[in-house]
């Protein structure tokens, strides 16, 4: 007689073998189909990426590509050089350079104290009407440029301008049409846009951090010194690199204000290409315009890391 032999019952450690080879089969799965939703997540932002490869990769590229070559008129041929680079940064073309660099320096900094004491004033004002005409009022004149704005401040501070007439500034020595009119003009629209860049900045500091330095004796100006401005710094210069980077940009309102009398790179590229003073001088326009991509990428490069260093403190 066989003796039958009793099936094996499966050990206290099967069933949790089991289930984690279930839950392995699930985390495999699931990164299976998150690989496969991946591509096509790709595909929401592609006309975006068409658009700026349109707009701005080919219109980059030809910069470039006309920067750095040389077309022989008899020949007909091209080749790569960097005489137009090496030109661009010697003589007017340096000064040029320079000169919007100051300016743009200059107004950023006057810009950015004015408005963060008038972004103070608006935040700590408790009337709401105040706040809204302020904000209002500076994201209208943030956008108001170009040969209107220079058309306004003539016929108020030019020569003839009326407030130059009733005050007799000319008297004093003063002159738009200088370095010192065209920074008037630029703080126009920069304070405002500073008091829209930092006033939600100032929103960010929170009152629990005024109350506890009250109340360990702390007067108002050690909190700024500091608990403020150490919080708000990353905000300040990322705002002043954000307004020097629009006054480096500006062209139109200079270009109607003062010609050729103030040396700005923004000018210099316009009459390379139209050949107002030398004929030929496009490719320089071109170099120039690669030094002030340069210039700006510089300047966002130091003005990303500087927002996302705020944010983790204001929100």
């Amino acid at each position: 007689m066989t003796a039958s032999h009793p099936t094996a019952a499966p050990g206290p450690g099967a069933a949790p073998v089991k289930a984690g080879r279930k839950a392995e089969g699930r985390r495999a799965g699931g990164r299976t189909r998150r690989r496969r939703r991946a591509p096509r997540a790709w595909f929401g932002a592609l006309p975006l990426l068409v658009f700026a490869g349109l707009c701005f990769g080919l219109p980059a590229g030809a910069l470039l590509y006309g920067a750095v070559t040389r077309t022989d008129p008899v020949a007909g041929t091209t080749e790569f050089t960097g005489e137009h680079l090496q030109r661009s940064l010697q003589g007017p073309y340096l000064t040029s350079l320079t000169g919007s660099v100051e300016l743009s320096a200059l107004t950023a900094a006057i810009a950015t104290v004015f408005g963060v004491l008038i972004a103070q004033a608006v935040v700590t004002s408790r009337r709401g009407a105040l706040r809204g005409a302020v904000l209002t009022a500076s994201g209208v004149l943030a956008n108001f440029g170009g040969i209107p704005l220079a058309f306004a401040f003539v016929a108020t501070l030019g020569i003839s301008g009326v407030v130059t007439q009733l005050g007799h500034l000319d008297a004093l020595g003063w002159n738009l049409y200088s370095f010192t009119g065209l920074t008037v003009i630029y703080l126009y629209f920069l304070i405002p846009l500073m008091v829209i860049v930092v006033v939600p900045a100032l929103d960010g500091l929170r009152p629990q951090w005024r109350e506890a330095a009250r109340n360990n004796g702390a007067t108002a100006w050690q909190f700024w010194r500091y608990v403020g401005l150490p919080v708000l710094a990353p905000s300040l210069l990322g705002g002043f690199v954000l307004l020097f980077g629009s006054a480096f940009a500006a062209h139109a309102t200079a270009a109607a204000l003062v010609g050729g009398s103030v040396p700005l790179v923004t000018l210099k590229i316009a009459d390379a290409l139209s050949g107002n003073v030398l004929v030929g001088q496009e490719n320089v326009a071109l170099a120039l315009s690669l030094d002030m991509i340069v210039i700006a990428g510089l300047v966002m490069a130091v003005y990303l890391p500087l927002q996302r260093r705020s944010s983790r403190w204001l929100h």
